[in-house]
C-alpha cells in the first residue's frame, strides 16, 4: 500500500482505531497493524506467507518494542482463516491487502475470507480493504455500507460492523 493511500484510509478510520485488535492480513512488512497500534489500537496480528518478509516484519516489531501486544504468523492467510483463529471479543480492525491479482485468480477465496470474517467478527469491528477496480465491493455483506474511495490504481473500501450484525 502505497503512503498516501495509507494515510487517506487511516483518516477514513480516525479515532476509531483505538482500542480494537488490528488484524494485519497479507501483511508484508506490517505497515498497517504497526500504524494501528502507534493510533491506539490494543493489540495486532500480522499474517504473512513469505518467510524472509515475515523476518523483516519481525524485526519491526522488535524494534518498536511492541512485541508484547503482536503476534506473527508465518502462514497463508486463507489457511489461517480456515483454521479458526481465537481472535478475542475485542472488536476487531481488519486490514486486508492482498496482491489484486487475488481478487481475479482466487475470487472466491477472497470473497468467502471477507465474508467469514465479517459475519464472525464483534459488534463494531471495523474492516478496511484494499483493491484496484477489478473488485466489485458491492459482493461482500452489507454492500451499500461501504464507504469506497478511488486512490488510482488502489480501491479503498471501509466497513463497520454493527451491533446487529450489518
Amino acid at each position: 500500500m502505497k503512503d498516501r493511500v495509507r494515510e487517506a484510509m487511516f483518516n477514513l478510520l480516525g479515532p476509531a482505531v483505538e482500542g480494537k485488535h488490528a488484524l494485519d492480513l497479507f501483511a508484508g512488512t506490517g505497515a498497517l497493524g504497526l500504524e494501528a497500534l502507534s493510533r491506539g489500537a490494543r493489540r495486532a496480528t500480522f499474517i504473512e506467507q513469505h518467510g524472509p518478509t515475515a523476518a523483516v516484519l519481525r524485526e519491526n516489531v522488535a524494534q518498536l518494542e511492541v512485541a508484547q501486544q503482536c503476534e506473527v504468523v508465518t502462514g497463508n492467510v486463507f489457511l489461517w482463516y480456515r483454521r479458526g483463529p481465537d481472535l478475542g471479543t475485542d472488536p476487531w480492525l481488519v486490514f486486508c491487502s492482498p496482491p489484486y491479482d487475488f481478487y481475479v485468480t482466487r475470487p472466491a477465496e477472497m470473497r468467502a475470507l471477507l465474508t467469514g470474517l465479517i459475519d464472525g467478527a464483534p459488534p463494531q469491528s471495523l474492516f478496511a480493504v484494499e483493491s484496484d477496480d477489478r473488485f466489485d465491493f458491492g459482493q461482500l455483506p452489507d454492500a451499500g455500507a461501504w464507504d469506497v474511495r478511488v486512490y488510482a490504481p488502489a480501491v479503498v473500501g471501509v466497513y463497520c460492523r454493527r451491533a446487529s450484525g450489518a
